[in-house]
């Protein structure tokens, strides 16, 4: 997708605009990393902005239906170790208990110990957690079309392409 620029030449979002005035003031610097950065930067918020409805409808915080969508995509019989869900949901070990003490207080996932290690505890969804986290990501899928309605169905193809490489830096 090409900058969206006036009639005049001049930018129209935000970021092209703080680029332009760092232009002015500080042309020795290559302002061109704002352009990616500083534009991922504020899509995210207005993606964050989309997506908490969805979550919000359902009584649920975007953690805790990252948990129980972690649960639930782990498969029969929908349980995990405390330590192997935070790695699935980059919650670190302190908010993963407040997590799930909420959402077991809700009726939502139980907690229990391991078999054969009277140390270690699985937390696994209830039907009712299951039922409304298959009910949520119906949704949350539904919000996520018709967020990347704007892309045209290539744009989408070459963005993800882009993202899975340059996530692959950081986390392959």
């Amino acid at each position: 997708m090409a900058q969206q620029q006036s009639p005049d030449g001049s930018a129209t979002d935000r970021v092209a605009q703080i680029q332009d005035q760092w232009r002015r003031e500080r042309p020795d610097l290559d302002t061109s990393p704002v352009g990616v950065i500083g534009r991922l930067h504020r899509l995210a918020a207005h993606l964050t902005d989309e997506l908490l409805p969805v979550y919000r409808r359902f009584g649920l915080g975007e953690g805790d239906f990252d948990v129980l969508a972690s649960l639930r995509r782990a498969g029969e019989p929908f349980e995990l170790a405390p330590g192997e869900l935070a790695r699935h949901t980059m919650v670190t070990t302190g908010g993963m208990t407040k997590r799930l003490d909420r959402l077991e207080a809700a009726g939502l996932l139980t907690r229990r110990a391991a078999t054969g290690d009277r140390r270690g505890r699985v937390v696994a969804l209830t039907d009712q957690g299951r039922a409304l986290v298959d009910e949520a990501i119906a949704a949350h899928l539904a919000n996520e079309q018709r967020i990347l309605q704007a892309l045209s169905p290539a744009d989408r193809r070459d963005l993800e392409r882009i993202l899975t490489g340059w996530l692959a830096h950081y986390e392959g």
